[in-house]
């Protein structure tokens, strides 16, 4: 018989309340379970004391017999340091930018060196100045206030 430590859901709808179990692998989520070893009530703020609340000596005896905790029991279990903390799943394909995204992606690279070569060129160039002449007003005003 495979054990496995699970949550079962309880509590009204749309208001859960996890009890953490130890049961049989193939019975289902909410069934019979041999014994229940910790409450998780996610509707707790995540630094409260009462949002997982664990029974580390019988855990410690059923992780010793061999039950496996699921991906959520072994992250609370890491956690509070009852077992190794688990190591974060990140899917790469599912994270990946889509067709359309790398599309634009590269459109804006592209126009990006093509503005910084533009711009290396001005730069490049050499830089003929031409004499900018006064207007004719503001020469003809000074003379007039000496």
């Amino acid at each position: 018989m495979a054990l496995k430590l699970r949550l079962a859901r309880h509590g009204r709808k749309k208001a859960p309340v996890y009890a953490i179990v130890v049961a049989d692998s193939r019975a289902p989520r909410d069934g019979n379970y041999i014994e229940k070893v910790g409450v998780y009530d996610p509707r707790q703020p995540k630094d409260s004391a009462q949002r997982v609340v664990l029974n580390g000596e019988r855990i410690a005896h059923w992780l010793g017999i061999g039950a496996q905790p699921s991906d959520r029991v072994s992250y609370f279990l890491g956690k509070a340091g009852l077992a190794p903390m688990p190591t974060q799943k990140n899917s790469v394909e599912k994270s990946k930018p889509k067709a359309k995204a790398q599309e634009r992606l590269k459109e804006k690279t592209s126009k990006e060196e093509a503005a910084k070569a533009a711009a290396a060129e001005a730069a490049a160039a050499p830089a003929v100045e031409t004499p900018v002449e006064a207007p004719a007003e503001a020469a003809a005003e000074a003379p007039a206030a000496e």
